[in-house]
């Protein structure tokens, strides 16, 4: 050993080589083992060796090889110390490209070998083999076999071997980092990248980052999509596993695979080091969302997940990115959304494919993987939300007027992705401290800043934060109190949402309370109306929310929103007092309202009520403030009529009049809380043995209130109109300030009047007298209300609308039951007083339905629990079943006594109100219908009340059967006993109906089965009842399969009945559906064309769903004899759809919407022929299979049964055009472009076709006949006659035997 460094060290070169060529491999060897093992001058024998060693002689090459051979295995050894094996490697690095091309082919081998006999574990001297790679690489030739190789196909040689082989799993990552210096040509880096992304299922979940971080840095060289690729899919693949396993639970605990903590923890690491890659190689960001946007272009969202959600939420904190990121969610999301839809209405699409995979949910899932120490994606979740609330919030009306209240489910998709964005904050908000004061302030900030827009959606999402999380939030109450600051300058319904959502908080937070406090005295004196009125709306709120002690627990007040994380008694023995002084302080400033505009005194007059009956110990603050009001406008002279004081309640500014004083509102409000009083006062107190003073002061004004409101009833009786001054001879024009004035006495008195009605109902307790007088407050009630009704009907534009009725909800369904349904003996003689007045019968059903209305608009009805969910389903429970009882026990016919009325009949109004009732549940209470059908009256067949799921169908069905009979019984009359409002509000109710039914249910079968029957039945010549028919039967049939072969009778019938373009040509007759005739034809073509269209988009849809397939696999072959099933239906239902327009095509239509409609559609069919063509096109192009024999006959059906007669049409359409009376059709027919559009589509096709002929080597345009009607040339001899004719008579007539030849005047 020493003698080998003393000669190096000398430089005497002939002496070393003599010597070492005296030594044997053995002893070499062994002396660079135990000096290496010593830690000592190993790096100079190596040098030594290497000098002695010259490479040009076969030895020297030799040794220099088994020098090579002998210190790889023993780098890999582990014996040696780090440093000296980093040392022998560096050396060896040195000298390697003087190896000659053998020995480079040896060591290579030898590595290879190492490495499938997994000898490389440590992976030092693996830094040795890109250099040996790069130095065969330069190698001119190689012996390899019997042949010769070039050194870099030896490499080639050598690196496939590699890649195919079996690696040690210790060895992976070492691997991957040593490919990083190795020259790979793209296709070599694929093998290796294929490689090791095939070696992760193999490693330990913790070597997963390290092996992703030296990936990426691989994915330097190329091949980056794959190496995302395959990133992404491992982890889709392990959350797969992880939910699998959680789902079936730990059956087989041996092969539970990873604990999702730490999954959650290494897929955190692999997004932090991708997007750590991606701010580095733009090329690589690149790459990455450009996979996305083509994934989101098609229609398949197979490759997102919620790591790839997780890891383009990270990518969108670059800000170059972020934009491009949030769209391609939102498209995402929005796609997602659509398409779950269409699939839902057709049962088409539910057969073809499978269950839809819904990106909503991967969002969620990713919020909830965010937990686990996810940071980096927080902040992109919430900007995700906000970004999806403000874009798919809802949007102002017109004229800026937002629709009021917000629906009980989201539907359209829109309202979904909104509704996603919320979920995503409000889970967020829950789960993760940091961003919640982020969240808050946004959301508050939108609060205050989008006055213009509608912020219902952020209300309920601050709603949600309040229940979810009070404590939380009170720690950011200043958030909170900054807003209260902007109350008086916001729209009404946003200060009523927020102070509604903070109720809890209010509770709890004394400072919260001040602040509102002072903000609303603030707002009391504000300039504008709306900060006054929502100073009332605050206060009337706290007033129902602070309770006084004493005040009775009543069972309407289960209304508060208590949240169950508040544990503090607010209403403990020492707060009350406080609370008593602070309530009426409140009562003391409201009372200023009163002197206010009608809007304020109105809002004070509705929200009393439910302030006394929450808060009963403030009656007698209440009651006096409104009988002092009343007195004001109440004339107290007995003998004076009317007994009200009418001038008051106006007021003139300039020459405009207006309303100041609410008055019936005032009544109305007076009334409720006085009756409510004496009802809670009676049950309470039986005995009457309460403190002395306060029933004295008690009986003090409800004797007042009862003694005027008896006067009241009394004089308004004896009142004639011409007391009001509001005889026949007023004015009631809206445009004179005179008519103005009356308008509004009028629907005051009318107001009176109705709340006399409903106070004396409610105390008549069923006596005679009392209804009796209710008889003449109608009668009164009516006569001003028909003079209003004739007057505004005499102007340009009816101006009247019947005002709002002043009816509470409650008296209303208990009036018509007992107008209808009370049979006891005791109540008969003083209910027929009531029953026998017709038009008072007709009044109470007409407000059911004004009532119902209101609900189904804004979800809430005015007076005392119109806001009470809970009541307002119970009223329309009760309502339902009277209504139904009514229609189905008394037939039409027994009461309209014979005389046609121009108004709707009883039992018109009855289906009306039933109509609005169903449609309004399942909006507003989506989950109860069942139990609204259930009060009707039904029980189950084992004579119990429904509640199981078997039940709810039965009963549902049982009453789909009832309004089948009516309508049965409505079309087995006459034409001139047919009633058609009534059949369509029939037909209305049974498809809101038939929505509850499962379309897999026979029951559904049977409701279609009876649709057609009638349809194929009935023959009245009614459009607007075949138009609901038809709807009914297209809805329900869409959901049962697809409706071509439907669409074909019907295009047949109108076919039949209209005739031929060609009037020489006898139309075949045929009768499929009796409902099609002369007089519904039209009505029918343009339903059938709206079919047609829902039909193409399905087509469309599923044709770029094919395409997609088609570019993301383009090794999926097609075997010979088999069509793919999404393709055979494409086909045919084209197929069906070419012949049913054929038929279409070739009809008389009338010109104008249906024909325009009908040329648009057509051009719509070509769009989608020419994409069908364009993907064959693609099949044909990657994968040279031959075309299937039903795209064939489908190209020969277009050539021979629609193109030809679609010239033909056109012809027909211009040559109408040409001699239509109406310049206003053909100026449809010109600016729409429907004409130049269908040609154009046409020669789209045919273009295509061509194309296809070419690439699949199969004649296709044999098929296409070139139309001569594709002659633009003018016909000059057509033209002059057609001239002269004009001249001779400007009148011509549309049947003119002229030839049909001339084209369009202008083109």
């Amino acid at each position: 050993m020493d003698k080998i460094v003393s000669l190096s060290d000398e430089e005497n070169i002939p002496e070393l080589q003599k010597y070492l060529s005296t030594l044997t491999d053995d002893q070499l060897t062994n002396t660079i083992t135990n000096s290496a093992l010593k830690g000592k001058k190993v790096g100079t024998i190596i040098k030594g060796i290497f000098k002695g060693s010259p490479p040009s002689s076969t030895a020297g090459a030799n040794r220099r090889l088994l020098l090579y051979q002998h210190c790889i295995p023993l780098c890999e050894s582990g014996d040696l110390q780090t440093e000296v094996a980093a040392d022998i490697i560096g050396l060896l690095m040195l000298e390697t490209h003087t190896l000659s091309g053998p020995s480079l082919a040896t060591l290579g081998s030898l590595f290879v070998d190492a490495i499938k006999v997994g000898k490389m574990s440590s992976g030092k001297s693996l830094e040795l083999f890109p250099t040996v790679l790069t130095a065969l690489a330069a190698c001119e030739a190689l012996s390899y076999g019997k042949g010769e190789l070039s050194g870099e196909e030896y490499k080639k040689q050598l690196i496939n071997s590699l890649c195919s082989s079996r690696w040690d799993p210790q060895c992976v990552i070492h691997l991957t980092t040593m490919f990083r210096d190795v020259p790979l040509s793209s296709e070599e880096l694929q093998f290796v990248v294929e490689k090791v992304l095939r070696m992760f299922n193999k490693l330990d979940l913790q070597e997963i980052p390290p092996l992703v971080y030296q990936l990426l840095l691989l994915s330097a060289k190329g091949c980056k999509k794959q190496v995302l690729d395959g990133i992404v899919g491992y982890f889709k693949e392990q959350d797969a596993r992880q939910e699998e396993e959680q789902k079936h639970g730990d059956l087989d605990l041996e092969v539970q695979s990873i604990p999702q903590d730490q999954l959650r923890h290494v897929e955190g690491t692999a997004i932090l080091h991708i997007v750590f890659a991606i701010r580095l190689d733009h090329e690589l960001a690149r790459e990455f969302l450009k996979g996305f946007k083509v994934m989101y272009n098609i229609t398949s969202y197979a490759d997102l997940c919620p790591f790839s959600v997780a890891l383009l939420l990270s990518v969108a904190r670059i800000q170059r990115y972020e934009e491009q990121v949030f769209e391609l969610l939102k498209g995402a999301i929005i796609k997602s959304f659509k398409d779950e839809q269409l699939q839902q209405g057709s049962k088409l699409l539910q057969d073809l494919l499978p269950g839809h995979c819904s990106v909503a949910q991967m969002i969620l899932d990713t919020v909830q993987n965010s937990v686990f120490g996810w940071d980096h994606v927080t902040q992109g979740l919430v900007q995700l939300g906000f970004f999806l609330m403000d874009a798919f919030g809802p949007k102002p009306g017109p004229f800026g007027k937002t629709t009021e209240g917000s629906l009980a489910v989201a539907r359209t998709p829109t309202q979904q992705a909104c509704k996603l964005g919320g979920q995503v904050l409000l889970q967020g908000f829950k789960m993760h401290e940091p961003i919640r004061g982020e969240i808050l302030e946004q959301v508050l900030n939108r609060l205050v800043t989008k006055t213009a827009s509608p912020v219902s959606h952020f209300l309920d999402l601050f709603s949600d934060i309040v229940v979810s999380a009070p404590m939380i939030l009170l720690e950011s109450s200043s958030k909170v109190t900054e807003t209260f600051d902007h109350l008086s300058y916001l729209p009404l319904a946003t200060v009523q949402g927020l102070l509604k959502a903070v109720q809890p908080l209010l509770k709890v937070s004394m400072s919260l309370k001040d602040a509102l406090i002072l903000v609303l005295r603030k707002a009391m004196f504000s300039s504008q109306l709306d900060g006054r009125k929502s100073a009332v709306t605050g206060f009337l709120l706290l007033l129902k929310n602070f309770k006084v002690l004493g005040s009775l627990a009543s069972s309407q007040c289960s209304q508060a929103i208590s949240s169950s994380q508040i544990q503090v008694d607010v209403h403990s023995r020492y707060n009350s007092a406080a609370n008593e002084a602070f309530c009426l302080e409140i009562l003391s400033s409201l009372r200023r309202c009163l002197s206010q505009q009608a809007d304020v005194r109105l809002m004070l007059y509705e929200g009393f009520f439910d302030v006394l009956r929450r808060n009963s110990q403030l009656a007698s603050s209440i009651m006096q403030t409104l009988l002092s009001q009343l007195k004001r406008y109440y004339e107290p002279e007995q003998d004076l009529l009317p007994p009200v004081k009418l001038e008051p309640c106006i007021t003139a500014h300039g020459d405009q009049v207006y309303l100041q004083e609410p008055l019936a509102h005032l009544l109305s409000c007076t009334v409720h809380c006085l009756m409510w009083l004496q009802n809670t006062r009676q049950s309470a107190n039986p005995n009457g043995d309460d403190s002395d003073g306060d029933e004295e002061e008690e009986e003090g004004y409800r004797s007042d209130l009862h003694a005027i409101l008896e006067s009241m009833t009394r004089r308004m009786i004896k009142c004639e109109l011409e007391d009001f001054e509001l005889d026949k001879s007023a004015e009631f024009s809206m445009g004179s300030s005179v008519g103005v004035k009356n308008n509004i006495y009028a629907v005051l008195v009318m107001g009176v009047y109705e709340v006399l009605m409903e106070y004396n109902f409610i105390k008549a307790n069923y006596s005679k007298r009392c209804f009796e007088e209710i008889i003449e407050l109608f009668s009164r009630y009516h006569k001003l209300s028909e003079i209003l009704k004739e007057k505004s009907g005499k102007g340009r534009v009816p101006s009247h609308k019947t005002p709002r009725s002043l009816f509470s909800m409650g008296i209303i369904s208990t009036s018509i039951t007992v107008l209808f349904r009370d049979n006891t003996q005791s109540r008969e003689e003083a209910l027929s007083v009531l029953r026998s007045n017709g038009e008072f019968v007709r009044y109470i059903l007409s407000v059911v339905v004004q009532k119902i209305q209101q609900l189904d608009e804004t979800g809430h009805t005015d007076g005392p629990d119109g806001q009470n969910a809970d009541k307002t389903f119970r009223f329309l429970c009760d309502m339902t079943s009277v209504l139904m009882w009514r229609y189905t026990n008394i037939p039409s016919v027994v009461e309209e006594g014979g005389k046609k009325e121009k108004r709707s009949s009883l039992s018109h109004l009855c289906l009306e109100g039933l109509l609005r009732i169903f449609t309004t549940c399942q909006q507003r209470y989506p989950n109860k219908m069942a139990q609204l059908l259930s009060t009707m009256g039904w029980t189950s067949k084992n004579g119990t009340e429904q509640d199981d799921e078997g039940d709810v169908v039965e009963i549902n069905y049982f009453y789909i059967r009832q309004f089948q009979r009516a309508l049965f019984t409505q079309l087995s009359g006459g034409e001139e006993d047919f009633n058609s409002k009534e059949a369509q509000l029939l037909i209305s109710i049974l498809s809101v109906l038939s929505r509850q039914l499962k379309p897999s249910s026979q029951q559904f079968v049977q409701m279609i089965t009876w649709t057609v029957k009638i349809c194929k039945e009935t023959s009245f010549e009614d459009s607007a009842f075949c138009k609901g028919l038809l709807s009914l039967l297209f809805n329900l049939h869409v959901l049962y399969k697809s409706p071509v072969g439907l669409l074909l009778e019907l295009c047949q019938d109108i076919h039949s009945v209209l005739g031929d373009i060609d009037q020489d040509v006898e139309v075949e007759k045929q009768s499929n559906f009796a409902i099609v005739n002369m007089k519904t034809a039209s009505t029918a073509a343009l339903l059938v064309l709206s079919q047609v269209d829902r039909v193409l988009d399905e087509v469309d849809w599923l044709i770029a769903r094919k395409k997609s397939q088609t570019a993301s696999d383009k090794l999926a072959t097609q075997t010979a004899g088999r069509q793919d099933p999404v393709e055979k239906a494409v086909t045919l239902q084209l197929g069906t759809l070419l012949t049913a327009l054929s038929e279409l095509v070739q009809t008389a239509l009338l010109l104008g919407t249906c024909t325009v409609t009908l040329l648009r559609e057509l051009t719509r069919t070509y769009t989608i022929l020419t994409t069908l063509v364009k993907y064959y096109i693609q099949v044909c192009a990657s994968q040279h299979g031959s075309l299937p024999a039903r795209f064939e006959k489908l190209v020969k059906l277009s050539g021979s049964h629609l193109t030809p007669q679609c010239y033909s049409f056109i012809t027909y359409a211009q040559v109408l055009a040409w001699f239509s009376l109406s310049s206003s059709v053909a100026k449809l027919l010109r600016e729409t472009k429907a004409i130049p559009n269908l040609i154009f589509s046409i020669e789209q096709y045919e273009k295509y076709l061509i194309t296809l002929s070419k690439k699949s080597k199969v004649n296709l345009m044999q098929y296409m006949k070139l139309s001569t009607s594709r002659d633009f040339r003018i016909n000059a001899a057509t033209l002059d006659a057609a001239l002269q004719e004009q001249d001779d008579s400007q009148v011509v007539s549309a049947s003119s035997t002229q030839e049909p030849k001339q084209k369009k005047r202008k083109q």
